[in-house]
């Protein structure tokens, strides 16, 4: 964009949306120019906070008649590039739009704006009865909209599913400024529009309005802390489980590395020499929950668990899922930069991609922890360098994409939950074939036919460049 036509695009920006609504000046758009990827940076030329529908509708027709990019953005937690404005344009921030329309327990549904933090649906839903299940660890900060553009998973992703089994419906704006509705309907005949929308990262509309499904309380629980000497024992155990027919809801991994960190911070008492630690919760009705969670210890013993410990009420279950959910925020405590990868494997294939990832630290000479939904196959190395240092960040990079290469290897995906952003298109040709591309991005074209929704991320183009 010439100075001319961002300055003309802001003006008009302005008069719709209020001065207080729009920032133009560089200072204030350095807080834009990255999310939680930071390794990859481009500033905006304007970012805007809508407070409705209709306002991203025309913030959209503004865009396309001065032929400005355009980005959505929730709280900046992406950890993909998924914010990232590439080449400039406007960045459109959601979070303004933060209300909860309607709760309706009748129908178990609730109806939020884009911008909703996911723990404020939590917290308002708190003695109903009900919940929203997705639960990233990002919850405290991340918006619903986020959540959906991502398809954002969680610790308890391996028995109620990833964002897209709770969305019964969505408002979006395409394109072209168009509004459009989709949904609530349950089991809705035709084509699964809302599961396209759902995990499309805002490159085919921005999703303004959502209608999530509630999900009952579980009766009861029992959360386990588990100790092994070894990750491999870890991983085998959690195999073990799953085949053995029981479906937890959640088993996360914490590897040494990232234990020491998450102790310092929280002091919850792990063992700091322990190579592995597994959090592990089964939920339901009372009656079955102790026959079940004698049979998960029995598999653990199996595989030489040094230690089990079970959550002796609420609070303690409570500290032991903060210590798991905030275990990234503590990893600032080993690293001034880190970079979190997200790749998913076969449950079967956990003990060698863990391997690999330590061979891989070793071959770039980069420290990586490990923290894991490893009940799923979801890895999440985490790598730590100064983003000061350009060959550190060059060591880290290549040893992302070494991890990322492994996953596809041992039959997985490069993601799991964070999406592809700008982050991993170069992967995309490695898991899809050239037709498949192609007919993505003519669904993508049209629904966003000007392309100016979320350029250069999730599809590269047929040359390997991204589109």
């Amino acid at each position: 964009m010439t100075h001319a036509t961002t300055h003309a695009l802001v003006k008009a920006l302005r008069r719709l949306l209020g001065a207080e609504n729009v920032l133009s000046q560089r200072s204030e758009l350095v807080v834009y120019e990255c999310d939680g990827f930071t390794i990859e940076k481009s500033r905006p030329d304007a970012v805007v906070f809508p407070r409705s529908t209709a306002q991203v509708a025309e913030v959209v027709k503004l865009c396309n008649q001065h032929g400005a990019p355009i980005v959505a953005r929730g709280a900046g937690t992406s950890l993909a590039g998924g914010c990232l404005p590439v080449g400039g344009g406007v960045v459109v921030v959601l979070t303004r739009m933060k209300q909860i329309i309607e709760i309706n327990l009748r129908d178990r549904l609730a109806v939020v704006e884009a911008g909703v933090p996911n723990i404020q649906l939590t917290r308002a839903l708190a003695g109903t009865g009900y919940h929203f299940a997705p639960d990233p660890s990002s919850q405290g900060a991340s918006t619903i909209g986020g959540n959906v553009a991502t398809n954002a998973g969680g610790p308890h992703t391996l028995k109620y599913g990833v964002t897209v089994n709770h969305v019964l419906g969505v408002e979006a704006v395409l394109g072209d400024g168009s509004i459009v509705r989709l949904g609530p309907v349950a089991d809705a005949a035709g084509l699964d529009l809302i599961g396209l929308l759902v995990g499309s990262e805002g490159t085919l509309a921005i999703v303004t309005k959502v209608w999530v499904r509630l999900t009952p309380d579980p009766q009861d629980y029992r959360t386990l802390r588990v100790v092994f000497d070894t990750v491999d024992d870890a991983t085998n155990a959690i195999s073990d489980v799953i085949g053995a027919g029981m479906i937890p809801a959640a088993m996360e991994l914490m590897d040494r590395g990232i234990v020491g960190a998450v102790e310092e911070a929280y002091h919850f008492g792990f063992p700091l020499d322990a190579e592995a630690i597994v959090v592990i919760e089964l939920d339901g009705p009372s009656a079955g929950l102790d026959a079940q969670q004698r049979r998960v210890v029995a598999i653990c013993r199996k595989w030489k668990a040094r230690e089990i410990l079970q959550a002796v009420d609420a609070k303690q279950r409570e500290l032991l899922w903060k210590c798991r959910k905030m275990a990234v925020g503590a990893v600032g405590r080993l690293s001034p930069s880190y970079c979190i990868q997200d790749g998913v494997v076969p449950r079967t294939r956990l003990p060698h991609v863990l391997r690999r990832i330590a061979q891989i630290a070793a071959k770039h000479r980069i420290r990586i922890v490990n923290v894991a939904h490893a009940g799923d196959g979801n890895v999440h190395p985490i790598l730590l360098f100064d983003q000061r240092d350009q060959r550190q960040v060059e060591r880290a990079l290549a040893a992302g994409a070494d991890l990322l290469g492994e996953c596809i290897a041992c039959g997985g995906s490069v993601t799991a939950e964070h999406g592809i952003g700008v982050e991993k298109i170069g992967f995309m040709d490695r898991l899809f074939s050239t037709s498949d591309l192609q007919a993505m991005a003519r669904v993508r074209d049209a629904l966003n036919p000007t392309g100016r929704l979320g350029p250069g991320k999730v599809l590269p183009s047929v040359d390997g460049a991204q589109s």
